[in-house]
């Protein structure tokens, strides 16, 4: 029996990379019964975790007879969503105005990189052209250096996936109230650029300057960085606010003129200097003993491999061993209908109408 707060809801997913297996997989987390469309009868291997507690279906969308039984899917489904470029789900024969046209309450979610419409529509790219063409790539990176790009998680899954989500639930949401469907252009460039909202608001008012690692949150401020230990590991330091500015400094033992004049940007390069050298003075083990768990804004920089172990990552169950494949657990959690992992990847392709069965 399926769990969480979209339990019941049908999901047709078509299949994809990146941010449209980890919105299905958003969804199956709190309930959906999300049914993958897949092009061969391959499967999912079980370390590929987005695509957890989906059914996979094989169907040749260039055959008139399975983009029929596709169609008996839609009229069946709550949610579709597809990451094609624009124009190639109308050739299928199975765009919005195919598929409202048999369900009316349909949500047609649709996720790409440019968007549905503009002069790059049409293009390919990946994540990090998406956030270069909204100005977040240009504002990550250190002073003097060359933007970094945040793996892909601004873009494809910021931006993305989790817009998707948002906007298929709230498309739903309506859909039930109205009985009408409608369809959600989910655009990587929009979710990113929306992402960057503070950060525009503070380059209006004048307190962002565009240059890299000269502010408060992209490593300018010595008091929200991350710095190196003597055992060649790092912490990561967030004391912004003036008291928890004023711990730091008691932990670090340190009593300094100009260290005590926090919000001087003139003397922030000469302060980021002495931090250094004094987090090297100790192991990073040694500073977690001193200023975890305090208000200092405070925590270790953990690898892959070590943030499972971490204590408060065990106390809530963060991370799960789920099938031998450690992963993180469900998010967000809820109180009433709580969302779980409805099992593994598809290892097997599942049969189409035991699937069309299950959704009469």
């Amino acid at each position: 029996m399926k769990k969480g707060p979209l339990s019941g809801v049908k999901v047709i997913e078509f299949a994809g990379i990146g941010p449209g297996p980890f919105c299905g997989m958003l969804l199956s987390d709190m309930g959906a019964d999300v049914v993958r469309i897949d092009r061969d009868d391959k499967g999912s291997s079980r370390h590929v975790i987005e695509a957890r507690g989906k059914r996979s279906i094989k169907l040749n969308l260039k055959d008139p007879n399975d983009i029929k039984i596709c169609l008996e899917l839609v009229k069946k489904a709550n949610i579709i969503q597809e990451g094609f470029r624009p124009g190639v789900m109308e050739r299928l024969g199975l765009g919005p105005d195919d598929c409202l046209k048999i369900n009316p309450s349909l949500v047609y979610g649709r996720m790409t990189g440019w968007g549905q419409i503009g002069s790059l529509s049409q293009a390919a790219g990946h994540d990090i052209n998406y956030i270069a063409l909204t100005g977040a790539l240009n504002s990550i990176g250190r002073k003097g250096e060359k933007p970094v790009p945040p793996l892909n998680l601004v873009g494809d899954f910021g931006g993305g996936a989790l817009y998707l989500a948002m906007g298929m639930i709230a498309a739903l949401f309506d859909s039930q109230k109205s009985g009408k469907g409608q369809v959600v252009d989910c655009a990587m460039t929009d979710g990113s650029a929306s992402l960057m909202t503070m950060f525009y608001g503070f380059l209006s008012s004048g307190i962002w300057r565009e240059e890299r690692g000269e502010n408060l949150l992209d490593s300018g401020a010595h008091f929200y960085n991350v710095y190196e230990t003597k055992d060649s590991k790092f912490i990561s330091i967030g004391s912004i606010e003036p008291q928890f500015y004023s711990l730091l400094l008691e932990k670090l033992e340190i009593s300094d003129g100009d260290l005590l004049d926090q919000m001087n940007k003139d003397l922030w390069d000469d302060l980021q200097v002495k931090l250094v050298e004094t987090f090297k003075q100790k192991t990073r083990d040694e500073w977690c003993s001193i200023m975890e768990g305090t208000d200092i804004c405070f925590a270790p920089v953990l690898t892959m491999k070590e943030a499972p172990n971490h204590p408060h990552n065990k106390e809530r169950e963060t991370f799960i061993n789920y099938e031998g494949v450690i992963q993180p657990n469900v998010a967000p959690r809820f109180s009433r209908t709580p969302s779980q992992i409805q099992g593994p990847p598809p290892l097997d392709i599942s049969d189409i109408h035991e699937v069309l069965s299950d959704w009469d």
